[in-house]
């Protein structure tokens, strides 16, 4: 007689082996997507995060104010000059970005006594120039940095070089610019083989007086440059020119007369008289003179400096452009620089401007936004008088304003009317006596 069990059976299954290895590779695949998706996300949070950055330093930053906190009170004073900056900053990269964006400092655009320019490119393909500033026992890297970034930092104009960010920190001191595909505007015209269109170098000339107007007239602070010269006017690839290196440029209130300048500013040979002088007043005209001395060398195509002893027999462009205009025969001296019949009354408009612009004093010289009146064309100019009297006598009488020659026009040292530098009438009108009619 069979007896029936009714206790649950607790004996194992059989085994499966077949679909533990299953179960196992599904957990690990599962695992290895987790991994991947995570991977992606931080990717992804990465890269937004310095295009961020960039769009930041490319578009002009929103204004938003800041609280000095009682912690920064005693930061250095090079974080203190940042903490000014944050209204209108440039990024601030870190010395890792710049390695990355430069690849390594692969490719070195320049060099001078200041450090090395290297080219880079921004994740979103923008290229740009880093500027490397050697570092030495003085603070006068320190100060050209904070020239640099506080004054062209805080600017927005299409005729100057765009500063997008800085790095600093107790390694390195590097500026972040728009590259500028063709260099600067002196390699072009000192070079053998001047491919550079006459007309294509008045527009340069134009373009370089405009960036400097906005800097003197229409920045809430004027913004003195101090090195205006051909090197420090960069061109794009359209040939399209903008200021560049403010190394050494200062801000200044606008009802200051003058501003105070410590130590050797600019380069020889576009300096202006009044540095020459101690304790004379150095004004934003200093800019005037220097761009004066620029246009000279873009009508002759050639540097100006002439190194010679005797100041009597000084071969120098522009006191040759002067004596040709006071004979009356600049036209002839603009067609022996080799510029074309239909560009030569642009060349000698050009050299009438540069005689306005290098007057020996700074009162006489035109501010810039009539140089911009002047170089296009659609004024008549006034008969400058002669320049470079501080050439044989230098001196503070050297820089006071001088009687007008030959035309007998007069000119005021009062900055209140441009009459003094050009009439508003157009070179055709004053040739056929056409005036302007006045209600």
């Amino acid at each position: 007689m069979s007896t029936t069990n009714n206790f649950p059976d607790f004996s194992p299954p059989p085994s499966g082996d077949g679909g533990s290895k299953a179960a196992a590779v599904i957990v690990s695949l599962i695992i290895l997507a987790i991994i991947f998706v995570v991977s992606v996300v931080c990717a992804k949070k990465m890269k937004e995060r310095i295009v961020s950055e960039i769009q930041s330093a490319v578009a002009p930053p929103l204004p938003t104010s800041h609280v000095i906190q009682p912690w920064e009170a005693d930061t250095s004073t090079m974080e203190k000059f940042f903490i000014e900056l944050v209204r209108e900053r440039p990024v601030r990269f870190t010395a890792q970005q710049l390695c990355t964006f430069t690849q390594n400092y692969n490719e070195i655009l320049g060099s001078g006594g200041f450090g090395k320019v290297y080219k880079g490119e921004f994740p979103n393909g923008l290229k740009i120039a880093v500027k490397v500033l050697n570092r030495g026992p003085n603070r006068s890297i320190e100060e050209q940095f904070m020239a640099e970034v506080g004054t062209i930092g805080r600017t927005h104009h299409i005729n100057l070089v765009r500063l997008y960010g800085f790095c600093y920190d107790q390694f390195m001191s590097a500026l972040v610019y728009e590259f500028m595909e063709n260099g600067s505007l002196d390699k072009h015209l000192f070079s053998e083989n001047q491919e550079l269109q006459w007309e294509k170098l008045h527009e340069v000339a134009v373009g370089t007086a405009k960036g400097i107007a906005y800097l003197h007239e229409e920045c809430q602070q004027r913004i003195i440059h101090y090195d205006i010269k051909p090197g420090n006017v960069l061109l794009d690839e359209n040939f399209a020119p903008k200021v560049a290196d403010f190394g050494l440029a200062k801000l200044s209130n606008r009802d200051d007369t003058h501003v105070s300048v410590t130590g050797y500013r600019g380069t020889p040979g576009y300096l202006a008289p009044e540095f020459m002088l101690k304790n004379f007043p150095i004004t934003y005209k200093c800019d005037v003179y220097s761009f004066g001395i620029l246009l000279f060398e873009i009508v002759g195509r050639r540097k100006n400096t002439r190194d010679c002893d005797d100041s009597e027999s000084l071969d120098w462009f522009p006191k040759h452009v002067w004596e040709e205009f006071e004979k009356g025969e600049l036209m002839g001296l603009i067609e022996g620089c080799g510029v074309e019949e239909k560009d030569r009354d642009k060349a000698e408009r050009m050299a009438m401007v540069a005689l306005w612009c290098a007057q020996d004093s700074p009162e006489a010289r035109p501010p810039m936004s009539a140089v911009v009146k002047m170089l296009e064309g659609g004024v008549e100019i006034v008969p400058p008088p002669k320049p470079f009297h501080y050439l044989f006598s230098v001196g503070v009488g050297a820089l006071k304003p001088m009687g007008v020659s030959g035309s007998g026009s007069g000119y005021t040292t009062s900055e209140g009317t441009n009459s003094n530098w050009y009439k508003e009438t157009t070179p055709i009108m004053a040739k056929y006596d056409i005036n302007v009619a006045t209600l």
